[in-house]
């Protein structure tokens, strides 16, 4: 008869691949992709070498697996930021921005990876759901800023496109090399992606946080 695993085999296998999967994110935030070699994730979870591959047939794999993990909780995150609450529409967005901003200010070494650092096909794969992500989060917000007049019609897809790539372009410098002034820098970002919304008055210049 073929072998079936019971459910102690089962659930110790899932506590063990959820192991190796929390010390690569480990390993991704305190050394970045480029440290995190499957010998270093074995070492660091306290199992062997062999026994990471027969849970993930290669790096890319385990780090596919690594990045739509610790990108969920990004996007939880800025989900949370934007969340309607009563707020106007340009508050949700600079909150939203503060958000990401701050969060990968705060972790610089597992934000560069994530947004910026090479990485394998399967890997960067994951980094572009990120971002859409991202993108459609923000669109969602700007969509109803339109539908209640709070904001002039416009594409918002592309719009919500053009914030995320700002952000993160923004942030790739000061991620690689941390340096200070980081509210001057935070300020900015949201400055720059609350005035890129289209507003039903452009005469009117908006700051961060809704104001006229």
């Amino acid at each position: 008869m073929p072998y079936r695993p019971t459910p102690r085999t089962e659930a110790r296998r899932a506590e063990v691949r959820q192991r190796i999967v929390g010390a690569a994110i480990d390993q991704l935030a305190d050394g970045g992709y480029a440290s995190a070699t499957v010998q270093a994730v074995a070492a660091r979870a306290g199992v062997a070498t062999g026994t990471v591959y027969r849970h993930f047939p290669s790096k890319a794999d385990l780090f596919a697996e690594v990045f739509r993990r610790a990108s969920g909780r990004e996007v939880d995150a800025l989900a949370a930021a934007v969340a309607p609450d009563g707020r106007p529409v340009t508050e949700r967005i600079a909150a939203g921005v503060e958000a990401f901003a701050r969060r990968a200010l705060a972790a610089p070494t597992r934000a560069y990876a994530l947004l910026a650092e090479p990485v394998d096909p399967a890997v960067e794969a994951e980094r572009l759901a990120f971002r859409r992500a991202y993108r459609d989060l923000f669109a969602a917000v700007l969509a109803e800023g339109v539908a209640t007049g709070e904001i002039a019609p416009h594409d918002t897809d592309t719009v919500a496109a053009a914030l995320v790539g700002a952000i993160g372009e923004t942030l790739t410098g000061p991620l690689g090399a941390p340096r200070r002034g980081q509210e001057a820098l935070v300020a900015g970002i949201v400055s720059f992606c609350v005035n890129a919304i289209p507003r039903v008055d452009a005469r009117m210049p908006v700051r961060a946080g809704g104001e006229t």
